[in-house]
């Protein structure tokens, strides 16, 4: 039988602030402090049927992202953000299909 509770927590502690901070590291006089995006779900439920036979169920998911570092050098913090590449790549593959979009109605319209 699935503990709940058990999994629940399991849940509750993978969503902390520990996960949004990172551990910082200090090297030469500079602290870095990881920082990241966390967010999750879950739900469960059960039921019987009219023969007493049963059961239950009960999930979860994580989703975190790298967001970039808190750096700390001389008393001053700056924000240094981590770059997704995968969305610069996808934000250049947009504009390169409105592009083609556009030279074809143009093209179109000046060969008729």
């Amino acid at each position: 039988m699935v503990n709940v509770q058990e999994i629940l927590s399991q849940a509750r502690d993978s969503m902390t602030v520990q996960r949004v901070f990172g551990e910082p590291i200090e090297k030469d006089g500079m602290t870095i402090i990881p920082v990241a995006r966390v967010a999750g779900g879950g739900g469960g439920g059960g039921g019987q049927d009219d023969e007493g036979s049963g059961g239950s169920g009960v999930g979860y998911g994580v989703n975190a992202q790298a967001l970039g570092v808190y750096v700390i050098k001389d008393g001053n913090v700056s924000w240094q953000p981590a770059i997704d590449v995968n969305k610069v790549i996808l934000g250049g593959q947009i504009v390169a299909v409105v592009l083609l979009l556009v030279l074809r109605t143009l093209l179109k319209s000046r060969s008729s």
